[in-house]
């Protein structure tokens, strides 16, 4: 036991001595304790989290901080993904990003709002030169916000290599507390090869996980036979924090051999939508569920997975018996163990597996072609991660391309002949997934119009149709109304939706001049602020033009006072 306890110090000892990252360099970006929302690595809709999401105490304005000294690299506002972020980058060659912000810090507000004003446009990007905007550790760049795809207050907070790497930042010393284990909350297994099983079952199991009296799991005991993989749903938690995040690694062992690790300290974007190789996907789209499976398919080339032993599988004998470990940690090494004590036994029959087949077979390297009147559907090499019959259908203009079921690994194009539209008519129509029980709810698709033909780059499998959209945008003044007194108010304040293909694009003018309103989409508001002071008159006359992704477009004037 001594023994085995001095192993154990020396290797933790040793991985810690091996860090490579500067653990003293950066400070915390905020002045407050760091509780996270959001670990690094967290399986989210096809991609892994690419940093650490901290709690802001529920509100937003908090100051935001320069983790060290360096320069703004990049500033880039949009309405999406990451709203208002802020990159700065370090004389050590990482760079940190500051997303999901309410604000900058007051002169980088000067210089973005300069640019936008530029452009005329709220949406913009731009890359300072390293002796533009030079800052030292601790000065002020921003406030804490809820912009972009956030889906409440927080700062998003990353750290990258000089490769644009992300790696978690707990690495550098950021500090959190953690005396909690990591919980596995459902297990299931895999018969894989044509002669495997699972209790005498083909095919996906979930096993029945019971806790032991020391706080870690097992399962009744097993039989199977044959090449078998394994996948668990785990998450973990931080002390100060009642929300699950994501688990720091996963090491497998059978009979006490290392068979699979998965450690997420650093991925690379270009491998991020592998998650959906990863995890079961299928089981994902009909349950909620993301089972991480621990072995590696054909196409699942994380950098993150390594110490594979057959690909992470395992063989399973006749009259024998064996046991599959499974290991989970966090970051802090607080650990939890699952042990599946296996016994080998080959029945004499097994009922074969129902082959679903479809008169259209995907070869996934090769480009693949489907056909039908109108409509053409074109699947590029490496569009999917194996071979399968799709289900295809078309009626009228809607195609039922099989389900979301099946992980789609790079875009695909779907494009509809509309030749046979009347030209008032075309001029309003687009490509629409079609969702709901019923598959009656249409989502915009992004669609481009070539002459007679509408095209669109698709990344899920699913019911498509085109749509037709003639309903106009609607725009509803929030804080103020016609001829009002409006002295005392610092922002202006108006609502617009559109229910059908979307909102396209707006254009806002005060007395002939373009102003620069902030749209937030998750509460369809647009906001202008009076401190921007573009109109110094009494009274003002303000227009709003909204468009939809077809065309359609509302006007909104009113005249207002001021002093």
């Amino acid at each position: 036991m001594q023994k085995f306890l001095v192993f154990f110090i020396f290797i933790v000892f040793t991985s810690q001595a091996q860090n490579p990252y500067p653990t003293d360099y950066f400070r915390h970006p905020l002045d407050i304790t760091i509780i996270p929302s959001g670990t690094f690595g967290e399986l989210r809709s096809n991609h892994f989290h690419s940093g650490l999401d901290i709690k802001t105490q529920q509100r937003e304005g908090l100051k935001v901080y320069a983790a060290a000294d360096g320069y703004v690299s990049r500033i880039k506002i949009d309405n999406f993904g990451y709203g208002k972020a802020v990159y700065i980058t370090h004389p050590n060659g990482y760079t940190t990003v500051y997303a999901h912000l309410q604000k900058l810090a007051p002169i980088l507000e000067t210089y973005i709002k300069k640019l936008q004003y530029g452009q005329e446009s709220y949406e913009v990007e731009i890359f300072p030169k390293p002796d533009e905007m030079p800052l030292l550790k601790g000065d002020l760049i921003a406030y804490s916000g809820n912009t972009g795809g956030s889906g409440g207050p927080h700062l998003h907070f990353e750290i990258r290599d000089n490769a644009e790497r992300p790696i978690n930042p707990l690495l550098f010393g950021v500090e959190i507390t953690d005396n909690t284990r990591p919980i596995i909350t459902d297990v299931y297994a895999y018969a894989i090869s044509d002669d495997a099983h699972v209790n005498t079952t083909r095919g996906k199991q979930k096993l029945r996980l019971i806790s032991t009296a020391k706080g870690d799991y097992t399962v009744e005991n097993i039989k199977a036979f044959g090449k078998i993989g394994f996948a668990i749903e785990a998450n973990d938690r931080q002390d100060l924090a009642a929300n699950t995040n994501g688990v720091g690694m996963i090491q497998t062992f059978y009979n006490g051999n290392p068979k699979f690790e998965i450690d997420f300290k650093r991925f690379s974007f270009d491998e991020t939508r592998l998650l959906n190789r990863y995890i079961d996907y299928s089981h994902y789209t009909d349950k909620k569920e993301r089972l991480q499976k621990l072995y590696v398919e054909s196409g699942n080339e994380l950098s993150m997975i390594k110490n594979l032993d057959d690909y992470g599988y395992i063989n399973v004998a006749d009259s024998t018996s064996s046991v599959y470990k499974v290991r989970v940690s966090d970051f802090h090494n607080n650990e939890v163990w699952l042990t599946i004590n296996i016994e080998g036994f080959k029945p004499e029959e097994l009922k074969a597996a129902d082959d679903i087949i479809t008169p259209f077979h995907i070869y996934s390297q090769k480009s693949n072609e489907l056909l039908n009147k109108n409509i053409s559907v074109h699947f590029p090499q490496d569009t999917f991660f194996d071979d399968f019959y799709i289900n295809f259908e078309v009626k009228n203009d809607t195609i039922t391309l099989h389900d979301d079921s099946v992980p789609v690994k790079n875009n695909f194009t779907i494009t509809y002949d509309i030749s046979n539209y009347k030209t008032e008519e075309s001029d309003k129509l687009y490509i629409a997934r079609l969702v709901g029980w019923k598959k009656q709810y249409p989502i915009y698709s992004k669609t481009d119009r070539k002459e007679n033909t509408l095209t669109t780059y698709a990344k899920t499998l699913g019911t498509y149709a085109i749509v037709m959209d003639t309903i106009a945008p609607k725009i509803k003044p929030i804080n103020f109304s016609e001829g009002k007194w409006l002295s005392k108010y610092r922002f202006l304040k108006l609502k617009i939706e559109d229910n059908e293909s979307g909102i396209s694009s707006f254009r806002a003018t005060l007395n002939g001049k373009w102003i620069l309103m902030e749209y937030e989409y998750k509460s369809n508001m647009l906001t202008y602020d009076f401190e921007d002071d573009i109109s110094t008159e009494t009274k003002n006359n303000l227009k709003l033009i909204v468009t939809d992704n077809v065309g359609n477009n509302s006007t909104f004037e009113t005249t207002f006072f001021r002093k």
